[in-house]
């Protein structure tokens, strides 16, 4: 059984989404804030935090929780819409739902992160490449051939993995690798990403890996 650590303060939407998941076959512990975290988050297979909590906020406990438990699965949920809280909600975590929201796609979403990060599901496929995710090993299938990374060039490309089909923004992208705000005009984004295509893409002036969203930013699809 999907063991589900769901944070949440408000007890009318908490008592109604633990009822749902439970009637869904999840075992879910709900905690009213974070201060008991450390206690459960060993032991579940997906963690739900809500965004506004009394003591320290879904982010900063969010940011806690992946550094230590890198492969252990986030949703954020939030009644906050602004982009730039989105952002800061996807620089760590793997999905930001908004309230309201329904109860059959909060457990979509739940399926969907669950099935990325099973247990034992270590290994993608992506166009000709075959990716460990656990230690980001990346094989040319063409040549069998461990493609090497080095510095930013990993830490860039396990950014894309973690957040695998979604549309990063170069907000998201900086913030999330470099650990600073992005500068518009900045060109060092662009430049790693161009170092990294090189790499990894079969045709880096087309590449089909790592997409460009025009406008946006970037995104790598299974």
């Amino acid at each position: 059984m999907v063991h589900i650590l769901y944070i949440e303060d408000e007890d009318e939407i908490g008592s109604w989404v633990t009822k749902d998941l439970k009637d869904r076959g999840f075992e879910v512990t709900w905690l009213k804030s974070g201060e008991k975290v450390e206690e459960y988050v060993s032991t579940v297979d997906i963690v739900i935090l809500d965004v506004m909590l009394p003591g320290l906020d879904g982010f900063s406990i969010g940011k806690r929780i992946k550094k230590e438990y890198d492969h252990l699965p986030i949703l954020m949920l939030s009644a906050r819409t602004a982009l730039e809280d989105k952002i800061e909600g996807l620089s760590f975590a793997d999905d930001y739902l908004t309230k309201p929201f329904h109860p059959d796609e909060l457990s979509a979403r739940l399926e969907v992160l669950l099935r990325r990060f099973q247990k034992g599901a270590d290994i993608l496929e992506i166009g000709h490449l075959k990716i460990h995710t656990k230690d980001l090993r990346i094989i040319n299938q063409k040549d069998n051939e461990e493609i090497q990374l080095t510095g930013k060039q990993y830490f860039l490309f396990q950014y894309f993995i973690r957040h695998l089909n979604q549309i990063l923004t170069k907000e998201q992208l900086f913030e999330g690798v470099w650990g600073e705000p992005y500068i518009e005009g900045d060109k060092t984004l662009m430049v790693h990403i161009r170092y990294l295509r090189e790499k990894i893409e079969e045709n880096p002036s087309n590449p089909t890996i790592i997409e460009t969203i025009r406008g946006i930013g970037y995104r790598v699809k299974q």
